[in-house]
């Protein structure tokens, strides 16, 4: 039986998950967490096949959440399933130690599929998340793709202010001081060599990194 950690801050999306996967018989969702930090808890006390992990949560999360349950339960078998692209994630969110990466719409055939390969010890990406590794690889190899520079939290945080959101917005969602969160910004727009937010949303939309239009 393949033991499922659960997290997603969405009850409703909760719910659609554990129909989902009742259907399959070799699949139990053991526990579920309404955020990072519940999650990581569980992960803690908890003995599990798999954590199957939303990107955008309340307090810890996303990269930082795959990070941190990989250093208290390095067996864990970590399958993102989440709402951004695979452009825009799939990299580092294996580089930081999950063994898979799946997007919300994709079929529940697939979702069951990717669970079962890596619990089993495989690795799970799609076509589009394997093209999007390749270019990616070969664009910061030739020197071309300045957000590969960015750190994750970095990668975060421009992704946050090329989507619309102000400092005092994503200091409050990642729990970061103000002043944090402007040394990160002046930090991004050095790296990528351009010179304001504007600079940062052409940017953004001209690699598709964003899931939609900015918010104006």
């Amino acid at each position: 039986m393949i033991r499922v950690l659960l997290a997603d801050d969405h009850k409703l999306v909760r719910e659609g998950l554990k129909q989902i996967l009742a259907s399959a018989a070799d699949i139990e969702v053991a526990d579920e967490a309404a955020d990072g930090d519940e999650a990581l808890a569980l992960a803690k006390a908890n003995d599990y096949e798999l954590a199957l992990l939303d990107m955008s949560m309340p307090g810890l999360s996303g990269i930082d959440l795959i990070k941190r349950i990989r250093l208290e339960r390095p067996g864990l078998r970590i399958l993102v399933l989440s709402m951004h692209g695979e452009q825009q994630y799939a990299a580092r969110v294996l580089k930081a130690g999950a063994a898979g990466y799946l997007t919300k719409d994709a079929a529940s055939e697939q979702l069951v599929s990717a669970i079962r390969k890596v619990a089993g010890g495989g690795l799970y990406i799609t076509a589009a998340a394997a093209e999007s590794l390749v270019s990616d690889a070969a664009a910061a190899s030739a020197g071309e793709a300045p957000h590969a520079l960015l750190s994750d939290r970095e990668f975060e945080i421009f992704r946050m202010l090329a989507g619309g959101q102000g400092p005092t917005d994503i200091a409050a969602r990642l729990h970061l001081s103000v002043k944090t969160v402007s040394t990160h910004k002046a930090r991004i727009l050095q790296k990528m060599k351009l010179d304001s937010t504007a600079g940062l949303v052409r940017y953004a939309l001209e690699h598709d990194l964003l899931d939609g239009k900015p918010s104006t």
